[in-house]
């Protein structure tokens, strides 16, 4: 029997910096719904949904003809989203796709899945990109990833990563992550009960609880990255003029 994929997108109406973020329009549709529909382009998945707490973002995928699974008002992240629609399924591997990347690239979700089909072992998987901005490397919004020989993470951080002592580098200065995981379905349900840890808590970044605890993650490197991620008015203006411009980057 083989593998049946599960993608999800949590959304969430709440937003510090911009409210209602999963229904903000962009050239005509709520942002929810260009993820929704590049996701559905990743050769291999099977299922594509969207999983929210919020009547109104449930309306709008309804809408546009989506999926919408209702979730929990008590999660703590969009991880514990994604498991909970992942325990109701018969999903073996689980997609969880950021809603807040409307230019994703197939090609990068494809890359994340390819890793977990290509070793059974392997409980989890994201996806970098290289840097070679200097101002995006020193920037604690960027995420930055080192992995080892293998493609496995050894460390995520907000910080410059790595630090160049003899000056600058001769290719990237580092690799961006990017949000977009794969998970092994029993993995993903053992994740979301494992307890928080202290680099965790320090860096504000979930997937470090998997390494704390233990756990490999594979880190598949794509050139074609997410695009525009929105996380301001600002954002969503530039999301705008790309697709004014010449479509989507």
């Amino acid at each position: 029997m083989g593998e049946r994929v599960l993608a999800v997108i949590p959304a969430r109406f709440g937003s510090t910096r911009l409210p209602g973020k999963p229904l903000a329009r962009i050239a005509g549709k709520p942002m929810v719904q260009h993820v929704y529909e590049r996701v559905r382009q990743v050769q291999g998945v099977d299922r594509v949904c969207v999983a929210t707490d919020d009547d109104r973002i449930a309306r709008a995928v309804e809408s546009f003809g989506g999926e919408v699974v209702k979730t929990s008002l008590e999660h703590r992240c969009g991880t514990d989203r994604v498991a909970e629609v992942a325990r109701g399924s018969d999903a073996t591997l689980v997609l969880n796709v950021q809603g807040d990347m409307p230019f994703v690239e197939p090609a990068t979700v494809d890359a994340v899945l390819a890793l977990l089909l290509a070793d059974p072992s392997l409980p989890m998987a994201t996806a970098k990109v290289p840097i070679f901005d200097r101002i995006a490397w020193e920037s604690p919004h960027v995420v930055k990833v080192v992995t080892d020989r293998r493609g496995h993470a050894l460390y995520f951080s907000r910080s410059p990563l790595p630090f160049w002592r003899a000056g600058e580098p001769s290719g990237p200065w580092g690799f961006k992550h990017l949000g977009i995981y794969g998970f092994r379905r029993e993995f993903l349900l053992e994740f979301a009960a494992l307890p928080t840890t202290d680099l965790e808590r320090a860096e504000s970044l979930e997937q470090l609880r998997a390494l704390e605890h233990g756990y490999r993650i594979g880190v598949a490197e794509v050139q074609e990255g997410v695009g525009i991620e929105i996380d301001t008015p600002e954002d969503l203006e530039r999301a705008e003029e790309v697709l004014r411009a010449d479509g989507p980057q």
